[in-house]
């Protein structure tokens, strides 16, 4: 599991530094602290720092970084907010990490056709800032305030998944800097098109080894009439999971349900002070509509949830609680990490058909127990989605080796089942040879894709496939 880390030709970087120096001037950066906070991301992986960070401010000037890198054979990075959970932003063979927190203008939206174009350094609430008096929002939230085009260069999602889908599903188009320096829009504004390769989705997902995102046009939706959202606690695991599972084949149009363990939940009480709830299995669900459907909605869910021992439902209708609720989810990374001071994360996930969530997640619980260590759960259950974070002292290398062979027994698990070694956190170099064990023959096919896009593999090396 991993990639070597392999310095390219020193000399080559040090003439690829000189120019982009010439044309950035000092968003050109090559400061100690600089170089180590675009070395690393939110996961357990170590510090991989590149030999400078330039900040571009636009689509022609990241064409130009590109250029001046691809001339002197030098790896290029891509750097939103550093959120990502797999190592996808590590220089494993050092070069030039390329910041777009810079790019962060919202170009144009559309509130007739429910579209928007932003440039990539956009975050998530940025957008849905911008969007609050036009009656629309953008739904997809993973947990951290991700910029727009490191949730398309990931395939991200969140908790809005079960109803308004994934990145995959959202992004309309993208411009894109290719390996050479092309400038390339991949679609028009259209809802569809049947022209041509689907050029979209081979580049949402690719994780930046096949080309650097600028901007990013994606779909928007109506704020629904009414919101409601609960939390609902059960006696256990199965019974929390099952209910899930029903909710969803009866086709009950919830707009989130996520699931947490009685570790998370306990966590999330402590760490954001939420009152008159149970560090037990917990569903937290949130539905849309009219207020007449969300009241249908309601109703149905917690029969459901009421054969499977599910009791004492709290509603929050107003948005300040509302807020407060899903902040507190959103938070339920860090609210583990808070479990063990000085400790590291390791966050990880696994995706599955619906049918088979309750085996995999019991299963990987009964592996968590045996093992003694401390990884609490959380999921986007509704989509057959969860997560762990292994908690560990980064010093110890038993405790590594735990997580690791935990790890590996849950990825093995789901895709026995059918599943993905990762729902929404991406490749990056830590699930390498999951993907082979997953895709087989077809990682052959990606190779392709990537050596002729990319022949030099200049774009972010060592993730995703072995050359």
């Amino acid at each position: 599991m991993g990639a070597e880390a392999i310095r390219r030709n020193d000399a080559h970087i040090a003439e690829a530094i000189a120019e982009l120096k010439a044309l950035l001037g000092d968003r050109l950066s090559m400061a100690p602290a600089v170089l180590e906070q675009h070395g690393k991301d939110e996961s357990y992986h170590p510090v991989m720092a590149p030999d400078a960070v330039a900040f571009a401010q636009s689509t022609e000037e990241v064409s130009a970084i590109v250029k001046i890198c691809a001339a002197h054979k030098v790896p290029m990075i891509p750097f939103g907010t550093g959120t990502s959970l797999e190592g996808g932003v590590a220089a494993l063979q050092g070069g030039i990490t390329i910041d777009v927190s810079q790019m962060n203008r919202i170009l144009e939206v559309n509130t007739a056709d429910m579209d928007c174009r932003v440039q990539a350094g956009v975050t998530r609430k940025q957008l849905n800032e911008h969007l609050r008096d036009t009656g629309l929002f953008f739904p997809i939230d993973p947990g951290a305030d991700a910029s727009l085009g490191g949730m398309a260069a990931t395939r991200a999602s969140g908790t809005n998944a079960v109803r308004y889908g994934t990145m995959r599903e959202n992004v309309l188009s993208l411009t894109v800097v290719t390996a050479d320096g092309r400038i390339i829009k991949t679609a028009r504004r259209s809802k569809k098109s049947a022209a041509g390769y689907d050029l979209t989705r081979l580049f949402v997902g690719s994780e930046g080894t096949l080309g650097i995102i600028t901007e990013v046009a994606v779909r928007l939706y109506g704020v629904p009439e009414q919101i409601s959202s609960a939390v609902c606690a059960f006696p256990d695991m199965e019974g929390a999971v099952n209910s899930v599972i029903l909710t969803i084949q009866s086709g009950i149009p919830v707009a989130r349900i996520e699931l947490l363990d009685e570790v998370q939940m306990g966590a999330c009480i402590a760490y954001s002070k939420l009152e008159g709830y149970q560090p037990a299995p917990t569903l937290f669900f949130e539905f849309h509509g009219t207020e007449a459907g969300v009241a249908e909605q309601v109703e149905m869910v917690k029969a459901i949830a009421a054969d499977f021992g599910g009791t004492d439902f709290k509603w929050a209708t107003k948005s300040e609680d509302r807020t407060a609720l899903w902040e507190a989810r959103h938070k339920a990374y860090y609210a583990a990490l808070s479990l063990r001071p000085g400790a590291k994360g390791w966050p990880t996930d696994v995706c599955v058909p619906i049918s088979r969530l309750a085996e995999c997640i019991l299963e990987t619980k009964k592996d968590i127990a045996a093992s003694g260590m401390l990884a609490p759960l959380v999921g986007h259950v509704g989509d057959g989605n969860f997560h762990l974070v292994y908690v560990i002292d980064p010093d110890s290398p038993e405790e590594l080796e735990k997580a690791k062979v935990l790890n590996d027994r849950m990825v093995m698990r789901a895709l026995a089942m059918e599943g993905t070694c990762t729902g929404e956190h991406g490749v990056g170099y830590g699930k390498m040879d999951f993907l082979v064990a997953e895709a087989g023959e077809a990682v052959s096919i990606m190779r392709q894709i990537k050596l002729a896009l990319d022949p030099d593999n200049l774009m972010n090396p060592g993730k995703i496939i072995r050359l």
